[in-house]
């Protein structure tokens, strides 16, 4: 089945990529012209294939109703047009990512592109409220992850009941990472990943908190944040595991580092369904969702401190293979 694939975050580059590689030669891209997306993709070879790739810009900051105008045209017309060939393009798969969806039809006509019978919608972010709403009208397959916090999703799970719906037992960390060795013992002065982000995003400005410096006394600290990493951009992941632990603002970080075993401090206000099950797994999470002040502050960033020495005593439940569940959801044979 001819696929095209929405690449609008990095994490939704790293999700896809084993999916990208089991698909057909002439399948397609949508990626999103943001910085870490670019970068992964320039140093994709081995990781993604080469393919025709059309960009679109975020719909975010000033004037965003016309930029998410602009994205949904273009990206009719680039679906248009790779469709009018002996093998159309018959399903779209996006990540929290609607506007793709509802390009099968054109914004003013209504044209629609009729072999695009498949409109797959990934996400595990309750709280994306906007993109949930949109993406109702046109989407035909849903994945929501077993860890759904409906009280967080504003009533969107349970507006889906004549929609197909798939329930992936795992965060998406689990679909592209594995578990690795850790260090066998912690660096001194500990070595710490850190990664802030700049903001402007569309939960950004209600959950972002600011670290002060003195979270990082007495720590040697390498910084991988948000457009800024000049590392690898495939090897951030494995960077993360390498660490004595991590301090971030960002959940998909926090999340992917705690699955890699790391213990990792999330500074932010983010609520999450997979933040929730992490910790309830025992993975080593400390979140912190306050401004960082006080001494329930200090406390966490000393128990966080004293668990950097006890990765070897944490007890995690059995990795599960949501790898597979997806690809058989989605008629797909991977290659690795």
């Amino acid at each position: 089945m001819r696929t095209c694939w929405v690449l609008d975050h990095p994490a939704h580059v790293r999700l896809l990529a084993p999916f990208m590689r089991a698909g057909q030669s002439n399948d397609v891209i949508i990626a999103t012209n943001r910085v870490e997306v670019k970068n992964l993709i320039d140093q994709g070879d081995g990781h993604i294939p080469r393919r025709q790739i059309h960009w679109v810009e975020r719909p975010v900051g000033q004037a965003k109703r016309r930029k998410a105008l602009a994205r949904w045209r273009s990206s009719h017309r680039f679906l248009a047009n790779c469709c009018n060939s002996a093998t159309p393009i018959e399903r779209v798969v996006s990540i929290g990512a609607p506007i793709e969806l509802m390009a099968w039809r054109s914004p003013f006509l209504k044209r629609k592109i009729k072999s695009i019978s498949q409109r797959w919608y990934i996400t595990d972010t309750e709280v994306n409220h906007l993109a949930h709403r949109l993406s109702k009208k046109d989407t035909t397959h849903y994945v929501l992850p077993t860890h759904w916090d409906e009280s967080l999703d504003g009533g969107f799970s349970n507006s889906l009941k004549r929609k197909t719906i798939y329930r992936l037992n795992g965060l998406h960390g689990h679909v592209h990472l594995r578990p690795s060795m850790r260090p066998t013992s912690v660096s001194d002065p500990p070595r710490i990943m850190v990664r802030l982000l700049k903001g402007g995003g569309i939960h950004d400005d209600d959950e972002i908190i600011k670290i002060p410096e003195s979270a990082f006394d007495g720590l040697l600290v390498s910084h991988a944040d948000e457009d800024q990493y000049k590392g690898k951009a495939w090897l951030l992941d494995r960077e993360a595991g390498a660490h004595d632990g991590v301090i971030t603002q960002s959940v998909t970080f926090a999340s992917e580092a705690a699955l890699m075993g790391t213990p990792t401090l999330l500074v932010s206000r983010a609520k999450r369904g997979f933040l929730k099950r992490l910790m309830d797994e025992g993975y080593p999470l400390f979140h912190w969702q306050q401004e960082c002040e006080g001494d329930e502050w200090k406390n966490l960033q000393a128990q966080f401190l004293a668990g950097l020495h006890l990765t070897d005593a944490i007890e995690i439940d059995s990795w599960p293979d949501a790898r597979t569940q997806l690809a058989e959801w989605l008629s797909m044979e991977l290659i690795d």
